[in-house]
């Protein structure tokens, strides 16, 4: 199934059953959980509040192949500001925990630009992160994703900085916010290029902004994501990532917390 066909489910039933080819590992890909999790959590918001914040914590993993149950609930609703709760419950358990904060636009003195995007070069320039079977995770098969920052996972050479342009292999028939949160996920922990064997890493935490107004963008639009390490050590990594678009205009922000076992 395409990211579209995920969401027009996710929008239509409670309950659903993650495809295979969305799979990491043992887990479906965190980043397509979060954003189904939030396309439910935003058909409860009054319309005109756009997501500002997201925190999603990863509390296990959401199995492929097995039905799960999306619920979600406005906790307060104020004059400006909505705040929902969303969570993924598989065979009775917690699997995933989000918060959300929706907010329309308030008038203010405070206008402050955002700092340039970082040089990169261009798409046609970068090597592909292919999909190869019983090497690269299987959702590999829907996000295309081109290396521009960093080294690669695996290979021993560490650095604190990862990353490149990102894009979903087939076109989308719009560019949401849902969109967004799937693809920030994409890229492999910034840890991964420090160690020579291959080792299991999963998100433990995870927190997005995504500015607004945000910038226009269109359907197969490429975005560039940049992640640098805070810090890391005793098995847990920091990290904070920047994405934006091709002209250079500043779409989210974003934060994780890694655990790494090796």
């Amino acid at each position: 199934m395409t990211f579209d066909e995920l969401l027009r489910a996710a929008r239509g039933s409670e309950e659903l059953i993650m495809p295979g080819s969305w799979s990491q590992g043992r887990a479906t890909f965190g980043g397509l959980t979060a954003a189904l999790m939030f396309e439910r959590m935003e058909m409860l918001v009054t319309e005109g509040r756009a997501m500002r914040s997201l925190q999603v914590s990863f509390v296990g993993p959401v199995e492929p192949e097995v039905p799960a149950r999306f619920e979600a609930e406005i906790l307060r609703e104020g004059k400006a500001v909505s705040q929902v709760q969303g969570r993924i419950v598989q065979k009775g358990e917690t699997r995933l925990v989000c918060l959300a904060s929706f907010g329309g636009d308030r008038e203010s003195e405070v206008q402050v630009d955002a700092l340039p995007a970082p040089e990169a070069p261009p798409i046609d320039q970068c090597p592909g992160l292919d999909y190869i079977e019983g090497v690269t995770p299987e959702f590999i098969q829907q996000i295309e994703m081109r290396w521009a920052f960093g080294n690669l996972p695996f290979s021993g050479k560490g650095g604190r900085e990862l990353g490149g342009w990102m894009q979903f292999r087939k076109t989308p028939e719009s560019f949401s916010d849902a969109h967004i949160v799937a693809l920030v996920d994409a890229w492999p922990p910034a840890v991964l290029p420090y160690v020579k064997q291959r080792v299991r890493t999963s998100s433990l935490s995870w927190a997005l902004d995504i500015v607004h107004p945000r910038p226009a963008m269109e359907p197969g639009d490429w975005l560039l994501y940049k992640v640098s390490i805070d810090q890391a050590g005793a098995g847990y990594g920091h990290t904070q990532a920047g994405i934006w678009t091709a002209k250079g205009e500043l779409v989210a922000l974003s934060r994780q917390t890694v655990t790494v076992f090796g």
